[in-house]
This record gives structure tokens, sequence and C-alpha cells, in this order.
């Protein structure tokens, strides 16, 4: 395996040499990654999701990662959910880490808004890396507007 398949992962985007996203990875890319010196795994894809792998924890630790499922319903996302994720993504800061859902979408809209509220990121740096991905749908950009809003009000 080599790094280069990293980079076949669904939606793959490298945002900084310790951190990237992707839509969901197969098993063989999971060893690619383990091969290409991530550490950390964190899913935001529900069990259930399309291409889930049923047993991504078990085989992502296997490769020597650490593994974290965050289920984020695509539907109705939380500021609950949010933080929970902030926390994960602070105490594994020093760590390669790949954030993954099913499509990169969930995770795209998360890490921006974690480059922004908790890395201090300027918007535009960070919304050009969430529009490569997608523009998010009106459930996403609620959820966005509102941690922004939240985040000026302080």
């Amino acid at each position: 395996m080599t790094a280069a398949e990293v980079t076949d992962i669904r939606n793959y985007l490298a945002i900084a040499p310790n951190l990237a996203t992707a839509g969901q990875p197969t098993a063989e890319q999971f060893e690619a990654l383990a091969q290409a010196g991530y550490t950390v795994v964190i899913n935001l894809a529900l069990s259930t999701s399309d291409n889930a792998i049923p047993n991504e924890a078990e085989l992502v630790k296997s490769l020597g990662m650490t593994h974290f499922h965050i289920p984020v319903v695509w539907e109705a996302p939380t500021p609950t959910d949010l933080e929970i994720f902030f926390k994960v993504m602070e105490r594994n800061r020093d760590y390669k880490t790949l954030v993954h859902c099913a499509l990169n979408m969930r995770v795209s809209a998360f890490v921006y808004l974690y480059r922004v509220l908790r890395l201090g990121v300027e918007e535009p740096v960070a919304l050009a890396d969430l529009h490569r991905i997608w523009q998010p749908n009106p459930t996403w950009q609620a959820l966005i507007d509102e941690m922004l809003a939240q985040q000026k009000a302080v």
C-alpha cells in the first residue's frame, strides 16, 4: 500500500499535515491510512450509513490506530454533537487524524466550525475548504450560522 491510495478515498481532502477529511474509507484504505502515519480516525457517520463498515472500530484498532465514533444524524445535527467533536479533536490535536463520514459532508461542516471557532482560522480560508466538498443544505447551514452567531455573541 502507498500513501497515494489515501488520496483515493472518496472526497479525501488534506486540511493540514496532521488533519484530513473524507467520505467512508474501505478496509484497504484504512490500511493505507495506517501506513501513511495516521493514528486517529474519527467517524461521524451512523453505523447504518451507506457503505459503513460494520466492524470499523475493531479494524481501525487492529491497524494500530485509535477510533472514535460520534454518530451525527444527517437530518438533525446538534450543537451537542459538535461540542463532543471539538473535545475529541482537542484531545487528539497532536496526532495525525482522519475525520470521516459517509461522503465528507458532515465532516467538512464540523471541521470548518472547529477551524474557525477553536483554531482561529479565518472564515474565508476555512469556507473555501468546506465548499470544495459541498454547499451546505439549509439544515447544515442553520447549524453553522447558529454556532458562528453564538461565538460572535460571546
